[in-house]
């Protein structure tokens, strides 16, 4: 593997979780929390540890959209495709995404700042389009709307990279 991955770090998850039945989900969450997401090694080393196969917990990785098998960009943008949200026009709002950042669905920008993700719903209807980035909500979008936030986001990350 490419990168060097501390599997010690996931030392004390494992030690609390390892023998509990049905704790993986909460391993991963820890180990997703650690790195970012769930590289391979990382997922081949709580097989180890836990006894649990590898095809298992690809299964259960793979079945619940929290989990991330790449990582991800410094924002993630989770663009709900609920129904409202859909009816309002999200279509637009991922094309004006794709084109402005040239990233579809799952993927992250060259740079390494934008993921685009998109989600069922975010539960925030009334507010349709919306999108969340880290955890801020965006709602009631448009074109415009989203560039701008995007142009601002990268700004800010500029200017923080030129801070260091």
């Amino acid at each position: 593997m490419a990168e060097n991955i501390d599997l010690t770090l996931l030392d004390k998850t494992l030690e609390d979780y390892a023998s509990v039945k049905g704790s993986l989900i909460t391993v991963l969450q820890h180990a997703q929390d650690i790195y970012g997401y769930l590289p391979e090694e990382i997922i081949k080393h709580i097989s180890d540890k836990m006894s649990i196969p590898v095809a298992k917990i690809m299964g259960v990785a793979t079945f619940y959209t929290q989990f991330r098998l790449k990582p991800v960009g410094k924002y993630l943008i989770m663009l709900c495709k609920g129904t409202a949200c859909h009816v309002n026009n999200s279509d637009l709002i991922e094309k004006t995404i794709n084109e402005t950042l040239g990233i579809s669905d799952g993927e992250t920008t060259e740079d390494g700042l934008f993921s685009l993700k998109n989600v069922a719903c975010l539960g925030c209807c009334s507010l349709s389009p919306v999108m969340m980035i880290n955890g801020e909500t965006y709602g009631s979008l448009t074109p415009d709307k989203v560039i701008g936030i995007l142009n601002t986001l990268r700004q800010n990350a500029l200017e923080e990279g030129n801070e260091q």
